[in-house]
């Protein structure tokens, strides 16, 4: 199962650190406090419609562009199978030695066609962490272990 505040609080994460913005210049720009704004950004609060917009402006975005960015996400998400099954099942020989570290603490990461990177974390058997970036044309040619 995918939480949606995560992928959410990830997004908002990325822009605001793409962006070299600390979460007090982000949470007074966006009139919320500090305290709560962290929180939104580690997945721990669901943020209103209403509170998103205010965080999307006050980092220079459009909503819709933060929900594009969150669907494609969790659209990949949901194509990849086995998300939630432990990867220590995985055959060490298939991959090169830099994936077999991330595999062997509990992390994968998968590149889509569409340009979306996903790295998936499996923080127990019933919750995996999705980050997501967007990926370059000339870096959509790298094999990554899935």
């Amino acid at each position: 199962m995918v939480l949606l505040r995560r992928v959410i609080g990830d997004a908002l994460r990325a822009r605001r650190q793409g962006q070299h913005r600390t979460l007090r210049e982000v949470s007074s720009a966006a009139n919320v406090s500090l305290g709560y704004l962290s929180e939104i950004e580690r997945g721990q609060k669901e943020p209103s419609s209403e509170l998103l917009a205010a965080i999307c402006d006050a980092l220079g975005a459009r909503l819709s562009e933060l929900l594009r960015e969150v669907s494609d996400t969790v659209a990949l998400a949901e194509q990849m199978p086995g998300v939630l099954v432990p990867v220590a099942d995985e055959p060490a020989s298939v991959a090169p030695a830099a994936v077999r570290k991330a595999t062997n603490r509990g992390v994968r990461q998968v590149t889509s066609d569409g340009g979306v990177a996903v790295q998936v974390r499996q923080d127990s058997p019933l919750k995996a962490t999705l980050r997501s970036t967007r990926v370059r044309p000339a870096e959509r040619d790298v094999v990554c272990a899935a």
